[in-house]
């Protein structure tokens, strides 16, 4: 009895050691680096970065395109903040309007004064900030590994081609063109040739 006892007890403490060696191979495998880390906080306040600028226009112009989508842009940044917490890193959302990186900063700035003149304008900055978004995102895709970050971000990119499709629709409805500032002209015309997409 003494004898199986210790066999088994080998046997279990065995297959512990190899279980935390897995889960540890499997943590760090997927540890974020500095870059991915900074990427991901600056994708939260470009995200912020949609959402404010969304109510702004929504309160500004009382159109209900920015009230919709803004809500989408509040999950974007659920959606970051959720790997920003599960690898505890710290991150920091200011009030409405205000954002951590000067860039970002002076965007939103400029998109409150040329918001301002007409509701054809801020259709014009809805497209231009999905626009952005889209391709910054598709950097961040091209920098990492991680494939939880990746999900994330195509997942995001899924949101804001939909939104494009929206802001640019509503744009032409006017009369009206979007000329794109950051997407090639292809990847453009690619995205607005596609049908709304179903994202996760």
């Amino acid at each position: 009895m003494r004898t199986k006892f210790f066999i088994a007890t080998a046997i279990v403490m065995a297959l512990f050691a190899f279980s935390c060696s897995n889960d540890e191979n499997n943590v760090n495998s997927e540890i974020l680096s500095q870059e991915e880390k900074d990427g991901l906080l600056f994708m939260l306040e470009e995200e912020k970065l949609a959402r404010d600028t969304y109510v702004y226009l929504y309160n500004l112009w009382g159109i209900n395109q920015f009230n919709n989508i803004k809500n989408s842009e509040q999950s974007h940044m659920d959606a970051i903040v959720t790997i920003l917490e599960q690898n505890n890193i710290d991150y920091t959302i200011l009030p409405q309007g205000q954002f951590l990186n000067e860039n970002l900063q002076s965007i939103y700035d400029q998109f409150v004064i040329n918001g301002q003149i007409s509701s054809s304008n801020a259709l014009q900055i809805g497209a231009t900030i999905e626009d952005l978004d889209i391709v910054d995102l598709e950097d961040y895709i091209n920098e990492t590994t991680n494939s939880v970050v990746i999900s994330t971000y195509e997942n995001l990119q899924c949101g804001s081609r939909n939104h494009l499709r929206s802001f640019v629709s509503s744009i032409e409805n006017n009369g009206e063109t979007y000329t794109p500032q950051y997407l090639s002209p292809e990847e453009y015309n690619n995205i607005l040739n596609g049908s709304r997409e179903q994202c996760n």
